[in-house]
């Protein structure tokens, strides 16, 4: 039994690493994909995880194939396709540590995930399956998330969901909206930004936004806030938890790192999803913000991924 699966895209993110001497822009090779992302965080907490994905019979596919078994995640799921090559996503930095993308995804690898390929063993023995919404951009993909999360949920476990929009990788914001919607019914758990709450649901307002989700089923939302932290919602009312403020050099995996830790924090409390409080979300997003603190320190995401008792310390420091 594994504590979380995730499915979705795995990709290598070419991090902005500076100028060459002769003035080229360089970029850095760093192993990604927000589920794959949220895994290595859970791996590093202490957590059993497993991937269902699909990437290319290439270089990058056998160097992402290994990170995650080098970080223990079991790939019995993740599929090498010869026919198309793993997803590149190019990644840009201001000066603050934010990001832009580029990606080479036309289609990439991780789209071509087909119903069949699904390593059903592994989608009935997980007790939470986490999903995004880059999966759901094209068939055969989308049709592949909406079966694993039909396995998962009869099978009894949380489903978790981090829609993770990314505007390029969409035909319009009409079309990402009606498919990223589309699966929030089967939720237990939602995490979306404050940018996200309008593709989500019409409104701008997070508080709106969160509770509007809630009446679909799901039993916790919660928006990012970037550096001010994370908004819990809950059937109880909303709270805000802020960050612990650092000086970031990359902020890429910041949010899959928050969600690592949220589920960690979960997973430890050994609590039914159904009765969670606000309490309880509250202090499980004080957890994962400890853990993106940690992660946005260093360069890269799942390389930046910290250990438990790095974050430990951090709780610790600031109690």
């Amino acid at each position: 039994m594994y504590d979380v699966t995730a499915l979705g895209e795995l990709l290598i993110d070419f991090t902005d690493a500076g100028m060459s001497p002769s003035g080229q822009k360089l970029f850095e090779r760093n192993p990604g994909g927000a589920p794959a992302n949220v895994l290595v965080a859970l791996q590093r907490l202490g957590h059993s995880t497993a991937f269902v994905g699909k990437v290319g019979c290439d270089m990058h596919g056998d160097f992402l194939r290994q990170t995650l078994e080098e970080n223990d995640v079991d790939c019995s799921g993740l599929v090498s396709d010869p026919d198309h090559f793993t997803t590149l996503a190019f990644v840009a930095l201001d000066p603050t540590g934010e990001r832009t993308f580029s990606f080479a995804r036309k289609p990439g690898a991780d789209t071509q995930l087909r119903p069949e390929e699904l390593n059903r063993d592994v989608l009935q023995n997980t007790h939470v399956l986490h999903v995004g919404s880059l999966s759901l951009t094209d068939e055969p993909a989308r049709s592949a998330t909406l079966e694993a999360l039909c396995i998962a949920r009869d099978a009894g476990a949380i489903l978790s969901y981090d829609p993770n929009y990314r505007a390029s990788l969409w035909p319009s914001a009409e079309a990402a909206a009606q498919q990223m919607r589309s699966v929030v019914g089967m939720m237990d758990l939602v995490k979306i930004s404050a940018e996200e709450t309008g593709l989500l649901t019409d409104e701008s307002d997070p508080i709106e936004a969160a509770r509007k989700i809630l009446g679909q089923g799901p039993k916790v939302v919660v928006v990012t806030l970037d550096a001010d932290g994370a908004m819990v919602v809950t059937p109880e009312g909303a709270r805000t938890v802020p960050s612990f403020r650092v000086n970031a050099t990359d902020t890429t995996g910041a949010g899959d790192s928050f969600w690592g830790g949220f589920l960690c924090a979960l997973l430890d409390s050994g609590k039914d999803v159904s009765g969670l409080t606000l309490d309880d979300a509250a202090s499980f997003a004080r957890f994962g913000n400890a853990v993106a603190s940690l992660c946005v320190q260093g360069r890269g995401a799942i390389p930046a991924m910290p250990s438990r008792d790095a974050v430990e310390e951090v709780l610790a420091a600031n109690a």
